[in-house]
């Protein structure tokens, strides 16, 4: 299993934990996979600086082996296109039920990005994956030159060239059957739509940089699959959820685990970016609704999730999860990390074994 991506982030085995933001990837579930010769992920885009700090802190006090931290691109977006009024009336049925005061207009947004990244920095962070886009220029060098490991998120050939072109060290190829937000950067999202096992190939033919397959892995065989088509290390997100380690909220886990196959959908509902997850009464009930752009969207529907998780409503939270859920199991999660490579290599010695 050693390839130049094991290499490049001195871990033993090919195996990344995603940076999956909101609350999912404690630092316990981050260090358990980095623990186990992986590579745990914090998931910080929505975090203050401080709780970074405070994070970051507590995954080093758990392991000594290497981790990421992943934040979210900023992209450019206006409040001022959209009436706060027309925003909350579809949404004002929602906070009734759960018995919320409607939102007035909001303050904020966003976590503060650029706080964030010198915290990352400053923390001297082994390594720092992104989606969305790409940071500035100044900025990679910086971290590059601190010694930090950068891991970019790439949705189409185009934007793996681009990553590449801007100094990146891996780029993680995200396929169309990934749960959570799509990382398209260039173009419409729907024309990056490209499944996992169309984009990696064509991403490692193209690219000198290791490539890295994510979206709709969750054991042994996506990774043998994923080494067979040219990829040197596999990201996964939804085989982590069930773990005890994992965060979210216990009602989501079982839906995970309950998935069927046709149970996802693409959504702009909650952030007002396309993500993969669960279809549930918000996510249908809203699918014919106009909504802002990402992150207005999120930042209006963020105290009826709040209110939902409270109340054990699962039908209004954002249960994001790839295609293959359904696969996901109850397990530690050094044990998905062991198992996944264990299963991996004896497919690859023997392909044709069950």
């Amino acid at each position: 299993m050693n390839t130049r991506l094991t290499k490049l982030l001195s871990v033993e085995h090919p195996v990344i934990q995603a940076g999956m933001a909101g609350g999912a990837t404690t630092p316990e579930l981050v260090a358990a996979v980095s623990g186990s010769g992986g590579l745990g992920t914090l998931g910080a885009a929505y975090m203050t600086p401080d709780a970074i700090r405070e994070a970051i802190r507590e995954i080093r006090s758990l392991t000594e082996r290497p981790f990421a931290v992943n934040l979210f691109v900023p992209e450019a977006f206006d409040p001022s296109l959209y009436d706060p009024g027309e925003i909350n009336a579809p949404l004002a049925r929602y906070r009734e039920e759960l018995g919320i005061e409607a939102s007035g207009e909001v303050s904020s947004y966003t976590q503060p990005y650029e706080d964030q990244l010198a915290v990352v920095q400053e923390e001297k962070v082994p390594v720092f994956s992104f989606t969305f886009g790409v940071p500035e220029e100044a900025r990679i060098a910086a971290l590059k030159e601190a010694g930090t490991v950068l891991i970019g998120t790439a949705t189409t050939v185009r934007e793996g060239l681009v990553l590449e072109e801007r100094g990146v060290d891996a780029v993680v190829g995200q396929g169309s059957e990934a749960g959570g937000h799509r990382g398209t950067f260039i173009g419409d999202f729907e024309s990056a739509l490209i499944g996992t096992i169309a984009l990696v190939p064509q991403l490692a033919d193209s690219l000198s940089t290791p490539v890295i397959a994510a979206g709709g892995i969750m054991d042994g065989r996506g990774l043998a699959a994923a080494l067979m088509l040219g990829a040197e290390g596999v990201q996964m997100g939804t085989a982590f959820l069930p773990c005890p380690e994992s965060g979210i909220h216990p009602k989501y886990k079982e839906a995970v685990l309950k998935a069927a196959s046709e149970d996802t959908a693409l959504t702009r509902a909650f952030s007002g970016k396309p993500a993969r997850g669960i279809r549930n009464r918000f996510l249908s009930e809203m699918s014919g609704e106009e909504v802002p752009e990402y992150p207005i969207q999120n930042a209006y529907t963020r105290d009826i999730r709040a209110a939902a998780a409270r109340e054990d409503r699962i039908e209004f939270m954002s249960l994001w999860a790839g295609q293959a859920a359904g696969l996901g199991r109850v397990a530690p999660a050094a044990e998905v990390v062991e198992s996944t490579v264990r299963e991996a290599a004896l497919k690859l010695e023997s392909p044709g074994r069950g």
